[in-house]
């Protein structure tokens, strides 16, 4: 054991990226003029309740169809290739409607930031372009 020394291997990129280290110091988040900042809070409020609607029709979803499958016991005997109803209730039904729901979530989540009537104080809706938004 004596003559034995520990050695740490690391790969190149992990030599690379510790070589490269920021100077250490407190991350401060870049202030906002208070016209954008009342702006952006209102964003996240709005962008927050939609959220929380979402969520909301996201447990809707799991917790009804649980309780709808508990309700109906008989599913268990309807089968379709051999597999039970509740069985691809549960397996299949959900992911679908959880793709559809994240899609019109996110829809609803970029509506206020492209729409004109949250628009920042001084910025015209119709000048702005760019990467993401939609003319």
């Amino acid at each position: 054991m004596t003559g034995n020394r520990r050695v740490a291997v690391t790969s190149p990129q992990t030599r690379l990226a510790h070589s490269r280290r920021r100077p250490r110091g407190r991350w401060r988040v870049s202030t906002l003029h208070p016209a954008e900042a009342e702006h952006a809070v209102a964003l996240y409020r709005i962008q927050r309740r939609r959220a929380a609607v979402a969520i909301g029709l996201l447990g809707t979803l799991v917790v009804g169809l649980s309780l709808t499958l508990a309700a109906f016991p008989e599913l268990d005997q309807v089968r379709i290739a051999d597999i039970p109803l509740s069985w691809l209730a549960l397996g299949v039904l959900p992911f679908p409607a959880m793709v559809l729901l994240a899609l019109w979530q996110l829809r609803r989540a970029e509506h206020p930031e492209n729409s004109e009537h949250t628009e920042r104080p001084g910025h015209s809706g119709s000048s702005r372009s760019g990467p993401g938004r939609r003319e």
